[in-house]
Order: structure tokens, then C-alpha cells, then sequence
């Protein structure tokens, strides 16, 4: 699917590789992990050119950026608004099944912000670093 092309932006093969790696995937990978993935693919491919590419569809809304400040940053190829975990001994970030609409910010309250989003995480101890002495 050529979602980025609908925000106006160019689909080079990079980026387009980047993308589709990124779908395949419900792990919500580290940009090194994305650049692992595609450079199976395009193996002369730099990290530098995938941290830009995440960087520009992030921007876009094509991807989510995951991750407060001090959190390594994950990387989500559903961009539609979904409530996520993560553990936060190992940073493993899982989709949470939510059967409520998450909640949106009263235009009255926006304080003349745009484009606002809502992004909920839910932060614990994943199942397996629950049982090691961490």
C-alpha cells in the first residue's frame, strides 16, 4: 500500500522497502532493528538512511514513533491510534486490544495546538523479564 504517496510524499524504493518491512512486523522494532530487516534487502542500505527515513514517515503519520524521553525509540507500521505496553526492564513494546475509543482532547482545551494525537502506553514488566531477577 502506498500510504505515503497520499501524504504527498515521495515512495522511493528505500523508503518503500522501509515501509513494507516495517508492516510485516508486529514487534515494534528499534530503527538498528528496521536497518537489520532491510538490509536484507537493500544490503548497501546505511543506518543513517533508515534513522532518516523513519524520522521523515514518522513525521508524516505513516509510522508511529514509540517511546517517552529516556526510551529507545520503536517504531509502529500501523499508524491508526492504538493503546501499546511496554515492559520497562527490556523496552518490549507489545499492541494492547482495547474495546474503548480512546479519548480526544475538546477543541476548547487544544490551547491552539493542531494535528493532536493521543497516545496512550501502558508501562510494566513483560512475562518474561517477570521471572529474572532483573
Amino acid at each position: 500500500m502506498k500510504t505515503e504517496e497520499a501524504k504527498g510524499a515521495r515512495l522511493s524504493r528505500q523508503r518503500e522497502t522501509i515501509l513494507e518491512e516495517l508492516r510485516k512486523v508486529t514487534s515494534h522494532p528499534t530503527a538498528d532493528e528496521v536497518y537489520d530487516m532491510v538490509r536484507k534487502i537493500l544490503p548497501r542500505i546505511s543506518l543513517g538512511t533508515v534513522y532518516r527515513n523513519l524520522d521523515f514517515l514518522s513525521s508524516r503519520g505513516v509510522v508511529l514513533r514509540l517511546g517517552g524521553a529516556g526510551t529507545q525509540k520503536r517504531f509502529d507500521g500501523n499508524p491508526a491510534a492504538h493503546p501499546h505496553l511496554r515492559c520497562s526492564v527490556c523496552g518490549r513494546v507489545d499492541d494492547l486490544e482495547w474495546p474503548f475509543a480512546l479519548p480526544e482532547l475538546p477543541t476548547e482545551q487544544a490551547m491552539g495546538y493542531s494535528s493532536l494525537r493521543c497516545d496512550v502506553e501502558f508501562v510494566g514488566v513483560c512475562p518474561g523479564c517477570a521471572g529474572q531477577d532483573c
